[in-house]
Protein backbone atom coordinates (compact mmCIF):
# COMPACT_ATOMS: atom_id res chain seq x y z
CA UNK A 1 0.00 0.00 0.00
CA UNK A 2 1.16 3.49 -0.87
CA UNK A 3 0.90 5.06 2.01
CA UNK A 4 4.52 6.82 3.28
CA UNK A 5 4.65 10.32 3.60
CA UNK A 6 1.08 11.50 2.71
CA UNK A 7 -1.56 13.18 5.29
CA UNK A 8 -2.17 11.95 8.46
CA UNK A 9 -5.69 12.30 10.41
CA UNK A 10 -5.96 14.96 13.05
CA UNK A 11 -8.22 12.84 14.91
CA UNK A 12 -5.91 9.96 16.31
CA UNK A 13 -5.41 10.09 19.77
CA UNK A 14 -2.08 7.95 21.17
CA UNK A 15 -2.33 7.01 24.68
CA UNK A 16 -0.08 4.27 24.94
CA UNK A 17 0.93 4.32 28.34
CA UNK A 18 -1.32 6.21 30.03
CA UNK A 19 -2.86 3.41 31.79
CA UNK A 20 -6.66 3.92 31.45
CA UNK A 21 -8.93 1.16 32.86
CA UNK A 22 -12.38 0.95 33.27
CA UNK A 23 -15.18 -1.48 33.58
CA UNK A 24 -17.40 -3.16 31.13
CA UNK A 25 -20.83 -0.96 30.72
CA UNK A 26 -22.17 -0.90 27.00
CA UNK A 27 -20.00 -3.45 24.38
CA UNK A 28 -18.59 -1.32 21.29
CA UNK A 29 -19.48 -2.62 18.05
CA UNK A 30 -17.33 -4.92 15.80
CA UNK A 31 -14.81 -6.04 17.55
CA UNK A 32 -15.02 -6.59 13.78
CA UNK A 33 -12.01 -8.67 13.57
CA UNK A 34 -11.27 -8.96 17.07
CA UNK A 35 -14.63 -8.91 18.35
CA UNK A 36 -14.20 -12.59 19.77
CA UNK A 37 -10.75 -13.14 19.92
CA UNK A 38 -11.20 -13.35 23.60
CA UNK A 39 -12.67 -16.39 23.58
CA UNK A 40 -11.12 -17.93 20.79
CA UNK A 41 -7.88 -17.71 22.80
CA UNK A 42 -9.25 -18.87 25.59
CA UNK A 43 -10.20 -21.98 23.89
CA UNK A 44 -7.23 -22.57 22.48
CA UNK A 45 -5.31 -21.90 25.80
CA UNK A 46 -7.83 -24.58 27.57
CA UNK A 47 -9.60 -21.49 29.86
CA UNK A 48 -13.23 -21.16 30.44
CA UNK A 49 -14.27 -18.37 28.24
CA UNK A 50 -16.94 -17.10 30.93
CA UNK A 51 -13.90 -16.84 32.90
CA UNK A 52 -11.86 -14.39 30.33
CA UNK A 53 -14.50 -12.67 30.09
CA UNK A 54 -15.26 -11.92 33.40
CA UNK A 55 -11.83 -10.68 33.61
CA UNK A 56 -12.16 -8.37 31.26
CA UNK A 57 -15.11 -7.10 32.89
CA UNK A 58 -13.81 -6.87 35.90
CA UNK A 59 -10.51 -4.96 35.13
CA UNK A 60 -10.54 -1.68 36.91
CA UNK A 61 -8.72 1.21 37.79
CA UNK A 62 -9.50 4.60 36.59
CA UNK A 63 -5.98 5.53 35.22
CA UNK A 64 -5.41 9.07 33.43
CA UNK A 65 -5.89 9.10 29.34
CA UNK A 66 -3.28 11.28 28.99
CA UNK A 67 -2.83 11.62 25.06
CA UNK A 68 -0.49 12.76 21.94
CA UNK A 69 -1.11 13.64 18.38
CA UNK A 70 0.06 11.45 16.12
CA UNK A 71 2.87 13.28 13.89
CA UNK A 72 5.63 12.61 11.61
CA UNK A 73 8.01 11.73 14.12
CA UNK A 74 5.36 9.10 15.80
CA UNK A 75 6.75 5.38 15.08
CA UNK A 76 5.43 3.71 11.33
CA UNK A 77 2.79 1.83 12.52
CA UNK A 78 0.96 4.60 14.16
CA UNK A 79 1.46 6.89 11.46
CA UNK A 80 0.18 3.80 8.81
CA UNK A 81 -3.05 3.78 11.20
CA UNK A 82 -3.17 7.78 10.94
CA UNK A 83 -2.73 7.81 7.52
CA UNK A 84 -5.23 4.82 6.61
CA UNK A 85 -7.90 6.77 8.99
CA UNK A 86 -6.68 10.22 7.27
CA UNK A 87 -8.09 8.53 3.84
CA UNK A 88 -11.06 6.76 5.05
CA UNK A 89 -11.99 10.63 6.00
CA UNK A 90 -11.43 11.48 2.51
CA UNK A 91 -13.27 8.61 1.12
CA UNK A 92 -16.50 9.30 3.27
CA UNK A 93 -17.05 12.71 3.50
CA UNK A 94 -16.97 12.62 -0.59
CA UNK A 95 -19.68 10.15 -0.16
CA UNK A 96 -21.65 11.56 2.48
CA UNK A 97 -21.81 14.67 0.16
CA UNK A 98 -23.02 12.59 -2.75
CA UNK A 99 -26.01 11.43 0.01
CA UNK A 100 -26.43 15.02 0.56
CA UNK A 101 -25.04 14.62 4.07
CA UNK A 102 -22.35 15.47 5.88
CA UNK A 103 -19.66 13.25 7.16
CA UNK A 104 -18.81 13.41 11.21
CA UNK A 105 -15.58 12.10 11.19
CA UNK A 106 -14.78 9.49 13.65
CA UNK A 107 -11.87 9.38 16.54
CA UNK A 108 -9.26 7.06 16.77
CA UNK A 109 -7.85 5.64 20.14
CA UNK A 110 -4.54 3.60 20.13
CA UNK A 111 -3.62 2.44 23.43
CA UNK A 112 -1.79 -0.39 25.01
CA UNK A 113 -3.21 -3.17 26.95
CA UNK A 114 -6.40 -1.66 28.17
CA UNK A 115 -7.84 1.76 28.37
CA UNK A 116 -11.23 3.27 28.81
CA UNK A 117 -13.86 4.12 26.15
CA UNK A 118 -17.20 5.25 26.40
CA UNK A 119 -18.39 1.75 26.30
CA UNK A 120 -16.79 0.44 28.89
CA UNK A 121 -13.08 -1.21 29.05
CA UNK A 122 -10.99 -1.19 25.79
CA UNK A 123 -8.41 -4.45 26.27
CA UNK A 124 -6.00 -5.48 24.23
CA UNK A 125 -7.51 -9.16 24.08
CA UNK A 126 -10.99 -7.93 22.26
CA UNK A 127 -9.27 -6.66 19.37
CA UNK A 128 -10.12 -3.34 17.47
CA UNK A 129 -13.87 -2.30 18.12
CA UNK A 130 -15.82 0.97 17.44
CA UNK A 131 -17.93 2.63 19.93
CA UNK A 132 -20.65 4.25 18.90
CA UNK A 133 -21.17 6.17 22.25
CA UNK A 134 -18.04 7.89 21.51
CA UNK A 135 -17.58 7.56 17.93
CA UNK A 136 -13.83 6.26 18.52
CA UNK A 137 -12.33 2.99 16.56
CA UNK A 138 -10.19 1.60 19.54
CA UNK A 139 -6.84 -0.27 18.40
CA UNK A 140 -3.84 -2.03 20.51
CA UNK A 141 -1.43 -1.93 17.41
CA UNK A 142 -0.02 -5.09 18.88
CA UNK A 143 -2.96 -6.67 17.48
CA UNK A 144 -1.40 -6.94 13.98
CA UNK A 145 1.26 -8.71 15.20
CA UNK A 146 -1.28 -11.14 16.39
CA UNK A 147 -2.49 -11.28 13.33
CA UNK A 148 0.77 -12.36 11.88
CA UNK A 149 1.41 -14.46 14.24
CA UNK A 150 -1.53 -16.53 15.19
CA UNK A 151 -3.91 -15.94 12.58
CA UNK A 152 -0.51 -15.86 9.27
CA UNK A 153 -2.00 -12.87 7.55
CA UNK A 154 0.59 -10.17 6.94
CA UNK A 155 0.52 -7.08 4.97
CA UNK A 156 -0.02 -3.09 5.62
CA UNK A 157 -3.41 -3.99 3.48
CA UNK A 158 -4.54 -5.92 5.54
CA UNK A 159 -4.11 -3.52 8.39
CA UNK A 160 -6.15 -1.37 6.31
CA UNK A 161 -8.76 -3.57 5.89
CA UNK A 162 -8.96 -3.91 10.17
CA UNK A 163 -9.25 -0.03 10.19
CA UNK A 164 -11.72 -0.05 7.57
CA UNK A 165 -14.09 -2.33 8.23
CA UNK A 166 -14.35 -0.27 12.19
CA UNK A 167 -15.08 2.96 10.40
CA UNK A 168 -17.38 0.75 8.42
CA UNK A 169 -19.03 0.91 11.68
CA UNK A 170 -18.51 4.12 12.26
CA UNK A 171 -20.76 4.99 8.59
CA UNK A 172 -23.41 2.22 10.02
CA UNK A 173 -23.25 4.56 12.86
CA UNK A 174 -24.26 7.60 11.21
CA UNK A 175 -26.60 6.43 8.84
CA UNK A 176 -28.94 4.75 11.86
CA UNK A 177 -28.21 1.22 11.29
CA UNK A 178 -26.59 0.27 14.31
CA UNK A 179 -28.81 2.00 16.75
CA UNK A 180 -31.96 -0.21 14.82
CA UNK A 181 -29.92 -3.41 14.98
CA UNK A 182 -29.49 -2.88 18.90
CA UNK A 183 -32.94 -1.37 19.44
CA UNK A 184 -33.73 -5.54 18.32
CA UNK A 185 -31.74 -6.80 20.71
CA UNK A 186 -34.21 -7.33 23.62
CA UNK A 187 -37.37 -8.71 21.17
CA UNK A 188 -34.88 -11.50 19.75
CA UNK A 189 -33.31 -14.96 21.33
CA UNK A 190 -29.67 -15.09 21.11
CA UNK A 191 -29.43 -16.94 18.04
CA UNK A 192 -31.98 -14.82 15.83
CA UNK A 193 -29.72 -11.88 17.42
CA UNK A 194 -26.58 -13.66 15.98
CA UNK A 195 -27.77 -13.77 12.53
CA UNK A 196 -28.45 -9.61 12.62
CA UNK A 197 -24.96 -9.32 14.11
CA UNK A 198 -23.36 -11.34 11.07
CA UNK A 199 -25.48 -8.80 8.69
CA UNK A 200 -24.38 -5.98 10.64
CA UNK A 201 -20.48 -7.38 9.93
CA UNK A 202 -20.76 -8.52 6.74
CA UNK A 203 -22.38 -4.90 6.24
CA UNK A 204 -18.95 -3.10 7.66
CA UNK A 205 -16.70 -5.41 5.40
CA UNK A 206 -18.78 -4.39 2.05
CA UNK A 207 -18.20 -0.73 3.71
CA UNK A 208 -14.25 -1.73 4.32
CA UNK A 209 -14.52 -2.49 0.29
CA UNK A 210 -16.37 0.58 -0.81
CA UNK A 211 -13.44 2.91 0.75
CA UNK A 212 -10.74 0.78 -0.83
CA UNK A 213 -12.49 0.93 -4.18
CA UNK A 214 -12.88 5.27 -3.98
CA UNK A 215 -9.60 5.32 -1.84
CA UNK A 216 -7.25 4.29 -5.12
CA UNK A 217 -9.49 6.31 -7.47
CA UNK A 218 -8.36 9.29 -5.39
CA UNK A 219 -5.22 8.00 -3.89
CA UNK A 220 -3.67 5.57 -6.10
CA UNK A 221 -3.30 3.68 -2.90
CA UNK A 222 -3.07 -0.28 -3.97
CA UNK A 223 0.34 -2.11 -4.59
CA UNK A 224 0.20 -5.66 -6.20
CA UNK A 225 -1.29 -8.40 -3.28
CA UNK A 226 -2.98 -5.44 -1.22
CA UNK A 227 -6.62 -6.84 -2.09
CA UNK A 228 -5.11 -10.35 -1.94
CA UNK A 229 -3.67 -9.24 1.86
CA UNK A 230 -7.16 -8.20 2.69
CA UNK A 231 -8.93 -11.05 1.40
CA UNK A 232 -6.66 -12.90 3.44
CA UNK A 233 -7.74 -11.06 6.58
CA UNK A 234 -11.32 -11.60 5.87
CA UNK A 235 -10.80 -15.38 5.20
CA UNK A 236 -8.85 -15.54 8.33
CA UNK A 237 -11.27 -14.37 10.86
CA UNK A 238 -14.47 -15.85 9.77
CA UNK A 239 -16.24 -17.29 12.52
CA UNK A 240 -16.18 -20.69 10.97
CA UNK A 241 -12.18 -20.33 10.56
CA UNK A 242 -11.59 -19.00 14.16
CA UNK A 243 -14.17 -21.90 15.38
CA UNK A 244 -12.69 -24.43 14.21
CA UNK A 245 -9.10 -23.46 15.09
CA UNK A 246 -10.30 -22.67 18.81
CA UNK A 247 -12.29 -25.87 19.12
CA UNK A 248 -12.26 -28.68 16.33
CA UNK A 249 -15.83 -27.94 14.85
CA UNK A 250 -18.08 -25.17 13.67
CA UNK A 251 -21.24 -24.16 15.63
CA UNK A 252 -23.25 -21.87 13.06
CA UNK A 253 -25.71 -21.09 15.06
CA UNK A 254 -23.60 -19.07 17.62
CA UNK A 255 -21.97 -16.94 14.63
CA UNK A 256 -21.94 -13.44 14.95
CA UNK A 257 -19.51 -11.81 12.43
CA UNK A 258 -20.03 -14.84 8.94
CA UNK A 259 -17.71 -17.14 7.42
CA UNK A 260 -14.83 -16.88 5.66
CA UNK A 261 -16.55 -17.09 2.49
CA UNK A 262 -19.09 -14.75 3.63
CA UNK A 263 -16.44 -11.93 4.53
CA UNK A 264 -14.34 -12.29 1.50
CA UNK A 265 -17.26 -11.68 -0.81
CA UNK A 266 -18.46 -8.39 0.86
CA UNK A 267 -15.43 -7.04 0.90
CA UNK A 268 -14.75 -7.97 -2.76
CA UNK A 269 -18.50 -6.95 -3.68
CA UNK A 270 -17.40 -3.19 -1.94
CA UNK A 271 -14.39 -3.41 -3.76
CA UNK A 272 -15.22 -4.11 -7.32
CA UNK A 273 -18.96 -2.12 -7.21
CA UNK A 274 -17.58 1.03 -4.75
CA UNK A 275 -21.39 1.58 -4.61
CA UNK A 276 -22.59 1.90 -1.01
CA UNK A 277 -26.40 1.20 -2.50
CA UNK A 278 -25.42 -2.35 -3.21
CA UNK A 279 -24.16 -3.20 0.52
CA UNK A 280 -27.81 -3.77 1.68
CA UNK A 281 -26.87 -6.88 3.67
CA UNK A 282 -29.84 -6.75 5.67
CA UNK A 283 -32.23 -7.55 2.62
CA UNK A 284 -29.82 -9.84 0.65
CA UNK A 285 -31.63 -13.73 0.09
CA UNK A 286 -27.88 -14.74 -0.39
CA UNK A 287 -25.44 -13.76 2.26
Amino acid sequence: MRWQNRRLSDNVEDRRGSGGGGGMRNLGIGGGIGGIIIIVLALLFNKDPQQALQVVQQQGGGGSQQSEAVTANSDETSRFASTVLADTEDVWKKLFAEMSQQYKEPGMVIYSDYDQSACGSAQSAMGPFYCPADEKVYLDLSFFKEMEQRFKVAGDFAMAYVIAHEVGHHVQNLLGISRKVQAMRSRLSEEEYNKLSVKLELQADFLAGVWAHHAQKMQNILEEGDIEEALNAASAVGDDALQKAAQGYVVPDAFTHGTSAQRMKWFKKGFETGDIKQGDTFNSANL
